[in-house]
């Protein structure tokens, strides 16, 4: 089978359709990301991913974005609810590895490999809402410890993290989902926003990165789409070896056509290019412009996966037993702090 492009793709809908499937098999990208639009109920669900696989071949990574609170795709009444990581702030971090645990069981079940959370984003006080509460804390070593414990988690609960989003988005005072973030902190600030996904670099999880302007780092490019910030920081400074996927590139952070961004994020230094609109025409320009994966690539994915197996594997059934006990009290604790 030939390498898959360096590119994971959006759908359509809760069925893969036959235009979908003609495209992954003829055009066949890494992988796909499922959102709410995917997801009607848990056999509709390991129907679709099935399928997806089905086409790209069992180990293809199928990613979900299932944070708790406000980003989840899988909700109630077929899967619980999870508490946003801003309630895990100043608690044990046993509650926050027990919660990240039973989120992956539940995301594994459903058929997904690949979860991206947790967010090490810094909440800073004054900033967009958008990170808010999807973010741990303002403090980097709160955030650091939290976070290493939801990355512990997921992969003893047989999934791979997604740290995000490189090299922070914490100062953002706009949504990059619709406008592109300028930050103008100066470079000596920066660092504690680098902090928490520094002490997570080697940690088996992949990265994404932040469809933000900093311009103490580079004046005319946001990072998804700057060579140097991925090589300076996210790679140097931060010293992240693992996969690197670009945040969705279908965001209105970013200019030019489908293909345009996607081409230009690998150019940068992204291993994948993400692109999650699920628009049959927008992901085939994707693909046309996604070159095969890189052999590092694709060393990185192995590495990120062997992670996760060594962790799940040394996750016996009584500690998993152990771990579900510990989260009911807490996860239910934790969700009546938020109503």
């Amino acid at each position: 089978m030939s390498t898959p492009r360096a590119a994971i793709i959006g759908l359509s809908g809760p069925v893969l359709l036959a235009e979908e499937a003609a495209m992954l098999r003829r055009m066949r990208p890494l992988g796909a990301i499922l959102f709410a639009r995917n997801v009607r109920d848990p056999m509709q669900l390991r129907a679709l991913t099935g399928a997806i696989r089905a086409e790209l071949g069992e180990a293809a990574p199928v990613l979900v974005d299932q944070e708790g609170g406000r980003v989840a795709r899988l909700r109630p009444p077929h899967w619980p609810a999870f508490p946003p990581a801003a309630l895990f702030e100043a608690r044990d971090a046993e509650a926050a590895r027990a919660n990240a645990t039973l989120l992956a069981l539940e995301c594994s079940a459903a058929g997904f490999d690949v979860v991206c959370a947790p967010v090490l984003d810094l909440r800073l006080p004054g900033m967009h809402s958008v990170v808010g509460d999807r973010g741990f804390s303002a403090d980097p070593a709160e955030v650091a410890r939290l976070g290493a414990a939801w990355v512990a988690g997921l992969q003893a609960g047989g999934v791979i993290p997604v740290v995000k989003h490189m090299p922070g988005h914490g100062r953002a005072m706009a949504d990059s989902h619709l406008e592109l973030p300028r930050v103008d902190a100066p470079r000596a600030a920066l660092a504690n926003d680098f902090a928490p996904f520094a002490a997570l670099a080697g940690s088996g999880a992949w990265g994404m990165t932040a469809h933000l302007l900093f311009e103490a780092l580079d004046a005319t490019r946001p990072a998804t789409l700057s060579p140097g910030i991925i090589r300076d920081i996210i790679r140097g400074e931060i010293g992240f070896s693992g996969v690197l996927v670009s945040d969705d590139l279908a965001m209105g952070a970013l200019t030019g056509t489908p293909g345009e961004r996607a081409a230009g994020a690998l150019r940068a230094g992204c291993d994948i290019a993400l692109h999650c609109s699920g628009v049959l025409a927008e992901s085939q320009d994707v693909l046309e412009a996604s070159a095969p994966l890189t052999d590092t690539a694709l060393e990185r994915l192995a590495a990120a996966r062997d992670a996760m197996r060594a962790a799940s594997a040394a996750t016996t059934a009584a500690a998993l037993s152990d771990l579900m006990a510990a989260l009911a009290a807490r996860r239910d604790a934790l969700l009546r702090d938020a109503a």
